[in-house]
């Protein structure tokens, strides 16, 4: 079973990070993943929006996937279901520049996915929301 990074190596990431992909990131907003991606941008960080169907979200460039991306990214904030998961993981591995972490959304557990990810050197994180975490842990700090 996979066990999430501790409070201290998960805020040393967010620290570290300037680029979010938000794979999933909707353009309506009333969903969790514009809400999540809103606030994220409101504490400095770069969103960079995944989402074949939009062409722009939150005054970003949409892209259909993550290899349509240039550019680094630190973290991939994925709103998708358990089953898609797999999908995702494997658009992360083909990256050229690998992020920091994957960190599936709360409510969503993959460990088999999980353990793919820090296989190949990338913190895994899931069944968490980024949004609060980061208020939790550095609520109070600016970028």
């Amino acid at each position: 079973m996979h066990v999430n990074p501790d409070d201290q190596k998960i805020a040393e990431l967010l620290r570290e990070s300037k680029n979010i992909a938000v794979f999933g990131l909707s353009d309506d907003p009333s969903k969790a993943s514009n809400q999540v991606a809103q606030y994220l941008q409101s504490q400095g960080y770069e969103i960079v929006p995944i989402n074949p169907k939009a062409t722009s979200i939150l005054g970003r460039k949409a892209h259909p996937t993550l290899l349509d991306v240039e550019g680094p990214i630190d973290i991939v904030d994925v709103f998708r279901r358990s089953e898609q998961i797999p999908e995702v993981v494997d658009q992360v591995l083909q990256m050229q520049h690998k992020p920091k972490a994957v960190w599936i959304q709360l409510g969503i557990v993959n460990d088999e996915q999980c353990r793919r990810i820090e296989e190949a050197g990338i913190m895994a994180i899931q069944d968490s929301c980024l949004k609060v975490e980061h208020y939790r842990l550095l609520g109070k700090e600016k970028l």
